[in-house]
Formats: C-alpha cells, sequence, structure tokens
C-alpha cells in the first residue's frame, strides 16, 4: 500500500515502470502527427478542400487553360515553324502541367482531375508533335510510335478500368511527359532546330521512356488483373465455397 502523501515508486521513478508502458510512451512520443496542417504542408498535401467528385477547382482551371491554350500553339508551328513565339507559349503551356499538380496536391485530388490532367497532356504534346513533324522539323517515325502508345495506354487503361483493375498512374509517366516536352521545346527553339542529329537524339529518347513506361503499364494491369477475383467465380455461400473446394479437388 502507498502512504499518504507519497507517490508510488512506479511514478516517482519512471525508469522501474513496465517495459510495455515505456515502450508506448516512446512510440507516442517518435509518431509524427501526420494529419496536422503543417505536417501535410512539409509532406507537399494541404488540407483537402475539395472532394473526389468536385469539378471546379483552380487546378482543373489550369488544366483546362492547357487544353485552350494548345490550339493556339499548334496554330503557331504549323504556320510559322520553329520560333521564339511558339517557344515562349509552349514553354507556359508546360508550366501549367507542373501548376496544377502543385495546386491539386495541396487543396485534395480529384476524379476530374486525374482525368483532365493526363488527357491535356497527351492532346498538348501529340498535336504538336504532329504540326511539327507536318512542317518537316521532325521525323515521323518517332511522332508516330509516342502517338500509337499513347492512345493505345488510354484505351488499355479505360478497358482495365471497366473490369474492376485499376492501374494507378507512375512517377516515370510524368518524367515521361517532361522528357516529351523538352523534346519538344528543343524543336522549337532557334539556335538548335537547325541541328537535326540534336532534334532526332532528342526524339527518340522521348520514344525510349514512352515505350518503356508503356511497357510498365502492361506489367502493372497484368499483376492487378491476377489479384482481382472474378465475380462469377466468387462463392454466393459457404455451402458454395465447400463445394469448390471439394470439386478442385
Amino acid at each position: 500500500m502507498t502512504e499518504p502523501g507519497r507517490e508510488p515508486v512506479r511514478e516517482s521513478f519512471p525508469e522501474l515502470a513496465l517495459p510495455h508502458a515505456r515502450q508506448t510512451s516512446h512510440n507516442a512520443a517518435r509518431q509524427p502527427v501526420r494529419d496536422h496542417p503543417q505536417a501535410q504542408l512539409r509532406n507537399g498535401v494541404g488540407p483537402s478542400r475539395f472532394g473526389p467528385s468536385a469539378l471546379a477547382t483552380p487546378a482543373n482551371a489550369i488544366t483546362g487553360a492547357r487544353l485552350l491554350a494548345t490550339p493556339a500553339l499548334v496554330v503557331l508551328v504549323a504556320v510559322g515553324g520553329t520560333g521564339w513565339a511558339p517557344f515562349a507559349v509552349a514553354l507556359a503551356v508546360g508550366a501549367t502541367d507542373f501548376m496544377d499538380g502543385w495546386i491539386g496536391r495541396r487543396q485534395g485530388a480529384t476524379r476530374s482531375g486525374a482525368f483532365l490532367d493526363p488527357l491535356a497532356d497527351k492532346v498538348a504534346v501529340l498535336s504538336v508533335l504532329c504540326a511539327l513533324a507536318a512542317r518537316g522539323e521532325v521525323a515521323w517515325w518517332p511522332v508516330g510510335l509516342i502517338a500509337v502508345r499513347e492512345v493505345a495506354m488510354s484505351v488499355y487503361r479505360s478497358l482495365a478500368g471497366r473490369r474492376g483493375v485499376s492501374i494507378p498512374a507512375r512517377p516515370s509517366a510524368k518524367l515521361k511527359a517532361w522528357v516529351q516536352g523538352i523534346a519538344i521545346l528543343l524543336a522549337l527553339t532557334p539556335p538548335v532546330a537547325a541541328h537535326l542529329v540534336v532534334i532526332d537524339s532528342a526524339m527518340w529518347v522521348a520514344v525510349a521512356f514512352t515505350l518503356v513506361t508503356g511497357a510498365q503499364y502492361l506489367v502493372d494491369g497484368s499483376r492487378a488483373a491476377r489479384s482481382v477475383t472474378p465475380v462469377a467465380d466468387q462463392p454466393s455461400s459457404p455451402g458454395e465455397s465447400l463445394a469448390m473446394r471439394h470439386g478442385r479437388r
């Protein structure tokens, strides 16, 4: 028993506390407060201001501006070819790709943003590449390979989604988009555009990144499909599950 006026020995001498209690206290002290706004900002993710179904968001507005600016860039390239004016517009379009992702991560990811952002990227890249190829600034072969991969992967991911297979975007896909953008900027830069070896090399590097990320998506889709059990194969009752197991034996 503890005498009146005296604290228990365990409270007066923490080193005598139970090991489990010391470990719990130690873990609680070391565990980060991930939901705190300051911790979220340090991790690059801010408090969510928009729900997953939101459409009218600042990030989507920037993505929409990129879609609207793409036809103007294509006209500049198709009419005047390479030059500082199309280079500046292309640089601004590329900057919006960074801005909408940065804002979206801080204000909350949305399904509409996940759909519109890659769509805007593909429309901008393929449109400008086709305009450059039509003027003879770049070869059609790399442009065709990039276009086939982009369209095929969009169709593949859409069909996989209808079967309940989710194929999330990879960080390498965003790197691929940046490599494609750099190749386009080099093709639009007047001092560099005359050096066909540099332009061709940049284009084929972009093709390599594009095809590699496409192969990664195929592998991810195959793994995800194997982990999804078809609804028709799922037992509807414990008795049916037992019968299925005996039948397989």
